[in-house]
């Protein structure tokens, strides 16, 4: 397929694009998503519960995004381990001549990995809206609060 990918429906809906009620023949999965996987570490868990939070906030995420879920807890928690390393021996270190002198400067593995995972994060990130510039694609309408009529407007209820 060529082109852009096409927005998710749920996303359409959101900004109140007309496009979304042109899509009636295109699944609608049922339920959040489900717990974390067995097999994630407890790392990885946290990052899944974390990422099902904020998609249960932006009320997107259903089953069967599951396993992008737990890619995305996945590569959560590389991309964390690559940074500490970073935040601990910093980005770079010393090559040395025969004779121990500094030649020159290496980037660490960890650092590509770290640039390579944020690219990753960050495109789950955008097709579950968890950016502010793909919030900023999505409008909902906030209903405002209706004033009683007659006496009652006077007194405040509870």
């Amino acid at each position: 397929m060529s082109g852009p990918r096409p927005t998710p429906t749920a996303i359409l809906e959101a900004r109140g694009s007309w496009r979304a009620k042109t899509r009636k023949k295109e699944p609608k999965p049922k339920g959040g998503l489900p717990s974390a996987p067995k097999w994630l570490d407890k790392a990885g868990k946290e990052a899944y519960r974390q990422f099902v939070r904020m998609a249960e906030e932006m009320n997107v995420g259903k089953r069967p995004d599951a396993n992008v879920a737990a890619r995305y807890a996945r590569l959560w928690v590389r991309w964390m381990q690559n940074d500490l390393h970073i935040q601990k021996y910093g980005e770079t270190y010393p090559i040395h001549d025969k004779l121990g002198k500094v030649t020159c400067l290496m980037p660490f593995p960890q650092v590509t990995n770290v640039n390579k995972l944020s690219v990753l994060l960050l495109r789950i990130e955008q097709e579950f809206g968890m950016t502010p510039a793909a919030r900023t694609r999505i409008q909902v309408d906030i209903p405002e609060p209706v004033e009683p009529e007659g006496k009652s407007r006077f007194f405040k209820a509870g």
